[in-house]
């Protein structure tokens, strides 16, 4: 298989083009061939500079400059360190000092706007002037590393994950087989280019499939998402990415009055990942949007995680999503029933294993189970990574080898039935209270839809001086006043001691005050921590009294 890099540089295409929309100015445009003119010239710039086989971290902001000097680095044979401009002093000893430490960058790469603002980092801006004519191609092999993905929402010490040119060129190949045998035309999306979805699912996908690229910036549209829908439109996109955090958001902030002249029957592939995927979600995503043309057959849910590049399974092109109910006892005893009446618990199928190998496992022992029980996904196949940089350990840990290959385990729980891929959560986030499983997401939506004030929630575990686990849950409250936060937090709880017959703590705060990645997961564990160490600014507390041993009450504001 001819390697990523090769490809696209040996046949860049004049008639297709990337695009950025910056909010309230021009488009931004480059063909495919201007992008790999340019390109080579970065790439000749930094061969002459010695970064052959070297990590350059890339910071910038959304827009072309981060394509070309991404590319530039895989011409150069340097490695790629993409992460995210910081925004402030702060910001930038809290993350990015430790990411040039942890890669060993010895050159940090910025766009001329924020050369100034970066002095510190010793941030240079790579030379036009250089010529992209001497390029030579660098010799790179298929386990040679293209770049480090480092994995967000890390709390500590942070973790690059070594993609290499042939895992990246198997996994493109992957994720452009799930569009069948119609080729994609044009890609769009607003996902930032160092998260793994918006850098493989958007930019590079684009190139690989010799299709447009069009571009937003995630703060655009996030302030206003019909900015992504209006894209879709305008530029007749047929693939789009974005986490269930996206769906949802736009679901719930575009106005009737936006959806005058907006036409979606152009999008064929819609695809969620990037955590749980909720069938109410792609439900209402569909249903509010059907008027202007969005099929629900157009969504696709799938499953990654960058330590296979980024896609695993997805669901193809045209099969819309594959729903089914498994009563609720069954999944807390981890041998799931399905039901046939419409009740249980519904969860979405990530699509069937294709060129990846996708086992569960007993997490204990790594011995794996029949279908229909939950366990641990293992994953293994050509898009898996090297490993985490300059962590042997971890990579020991995680990318098992043993007499039938090489293996990651995902630290994810699921389960396979009847071909499909089916991921119910996290082993670290799994809540085990009295023998029973609970899942934290199934914890936070039952809380979401008890109030309509509910905006996000963080549903994990403590455990107390007998090693027992019990259920807390960090709650905002949207309109938030000190006696509404009460009645709320009491509306809560009877909804989830209810629904899971467990007895929980509800800590109310305000909203934006749940942790979350750049793709909209929620940093449970940050808001455990955070929870331990007294560090919520908290509205209301109702505490079981195991848990107020545990952790002194919260002292509360005054709203």
């Amino acid at each position: 298989m001819t390697d990523f890099v090769t490809r696209f540089r040996t046949r860049p295409r004049s008639d297709r083009k990337v695009t950025y929309l910056p909010d309230g100015r021009p488009a931004v445009e480059l063909t495919h061939l201007e992008l790999d003119r340019r390109a080579r010239a970065v790439g000749s710039w930094l061969t002459g500079a010695g970064m052959a086989g070297r990590p350059v971290l890339l910071l910038y902001p959304t827009g072309l400059d981060f394509l070309v000097a991404f590319l530039g680095c895989l011409y150069a044979g340097a490695v790629a360190v993409p992460a995210p401009l910081p925004l402030s002093a702060a910001s930038r000893v809290d993350r990015v000092n430790r990411l040039v430490e942890d890669s060993d960058a010895r050159m940090v790469l910025t766009d001329e706007a924020h050369v100034a603002a970066l002095d510190g980092l010793s941030a240079r801006t790579f030379t036009e002037a250089a010529d992209g004519g001497s390029w030579e191609p660098p010799e790179v092999a298929a386990d040679t590393v293209a770049y480090l993905q480092y994995t967000s929402g890390s709390t500590s010490h942070p973790r690059g994950v070594e993609v290499t040119h042939g895992s990246l060129t198997h996994n493109l190949e992957l994720f452009r087989r799930i569009s069948g045998a119609v080729p994609v035309r044009r890609i769009g999306g607003w996902l930032p280019h160092h998260h793994d979805m918006g850098l493989v699912g958007l930019q590079l996908q684009a190139l690989h499939a010799e299709a447009d690229l069009v571009l937003l910036s995630p703060e655009a549209v996030v302030a206003r998402p019909i900015r992504w829908l209006r894209a879709i439109s305008d530029h007749r996109v047929d693939w789009t990415v974005a986490p269930d955090f996206g769906y949802a958001w736009t679901t719930r902030r575009v106005s009737d009055e936006e959806l005058v002249g907006l036409d979606l029957s152009c999008l064929t592939m819609a695809v969620s990942g990037a955590e749980p995927i909720r069938i109410a979600t792609l439900d209402a995503f569909a249903a509010r949007f059907a008027r202007v043309g969005f099929r629900r057959t157009a969504l696709n849910p799938g499953y990654g995680l960058a330590e296979s590049t980024l896609v695993v399974t997805c669901t193809s092109r045209g099969l819309g999503p594959a729903v089914r109910s498994f009563t609720s006892g069954s999944l807390a005893a981890g041998e799931v029933v399905p039901t046939s009446d419409g009740g249980g618990v519904p969860l979405v199928g990530c699509g069937e294993p294709d060129a990846m190998d996708v086992r569960v496992t007993n997490p204990a022992t790594g011995v794996e189970v029949d279908d229909g029980t939950v366990g641990e996904i293992r994953v293994a196949g050509p898009s898996l990574a090297a490993g985490y940089h300059g962590d042997p350990a971890a990579t020991r840990a995680t990318f098992v080898t043993g007499p039938d290959g090489r293996w990651l385990r995902t630290g994810d729980l699921g389960f396979l039935l009847d071909g499909q891929l089916y991921v119910t959560g996290r082993l670290k986030e799994l809540l085990i209270v009295r023998g029973r499983n609970l899942y934290p997401q199934d914890i936070e939506s039952s809380a979401r839809e008890a109030h309509p004030a509910a905006g996000k929630g963080a549903a994990f575990g403590v455990r107390d001086a007998d090693s027992a686990e019990h259920v807390v849950l960090v709650q905002e409250m949207r309109r938030a006043s000190q006696g509404d936060a009460r009645e709320f937090a009491d509306v809560v709880l009877d909804a989830v001691t209810r629904q899971f017959g467990v007895s929980a703590s509800v800590v109310v705060v305000r909203s934006n005050a749940i942790r979350h990645t750049t793709s909209g997961k929620v940093r449970r564990g940050h808001m455990r921590d955070l929870f331990l160490d007294g560090g919520l600014s908290v509205l209301h507390s109702a505490l079981s009294p195991a848990v107020a041993t545990i952790v002194a009450a919260p002292e509360e504001v005054h709203v």
